[in-house]
């Protein structure tokens, strides 16, 4: 039987435990809002949270919905608005899926990733994993993959 050298940074690795998996789906900006609507008409989903950006360029524009999470039967999904700016994980919607995982050790579970051999890096950030130090990890596949801890449930819910 083979048997693995690990040191300390390998060990934490190791360790890693998600708790929960959730799809985030990108859309067109400003039509986020009725992509939400859309999938509690026609699945039957539940709104649960909603974070909007605080800001937008004119009085006129509709808020940015960084995310909706809406439960889906058992499933939980991410909604959001494609931001026009580099703060998004992905550039287009086309490519439309990013998942969202979520652990208490953010940097140890990037940096497990990249020693597998995706590219990743841990930055500050807003919107779907509800502000501070957020994971970007993508997988050699060219899959999206956000890393942060377990969202706090806000009373800002939309109905």
């Amino acid at each position: 039987m083979a048997t693995e050298a690990t040191n300390g940074a390998a060990a934490a690795a190791q360790s890693v435990m998600f708790t929960g998996l959730k799809p985030q789906v990108f859309v067109e900006a400003s039509k986020a809002n009725d992509a939400v609507a859309f999938y509690k008409a026609a699945f039957g989903a539940e709104e649960v949270n909603r974070v909007s950006h605080p800001k937008r360029k004119s009085d006129q524009e509709l808020p940015l919905l960084l995310s909706a999470e809406i439960k889906l039967g058992s499933l939980m999904i991410l909604v959001s608005d494609l931001p026009d700016d580099s703060t998004a994980p992905i550039k287009t919607a086309s490519t439309g899926l990013v998942f969202c995982l979520e652990t208490e050790d953010i940097e140890a579970a990037v940096e497990k990733a990249v020693n597998a051999g995706a590219d990743g890096e841990v930055t500050e950030g807003e919107g779907a994993c509800s502000g501070g130090r957020v994971g970007k990890v993508k997988d050699p596949y060219g899959m999206v993959w956000l890393i942060c801890t377990p969202a706090k449930k806000r009373g800002d819910v939309a109905a």
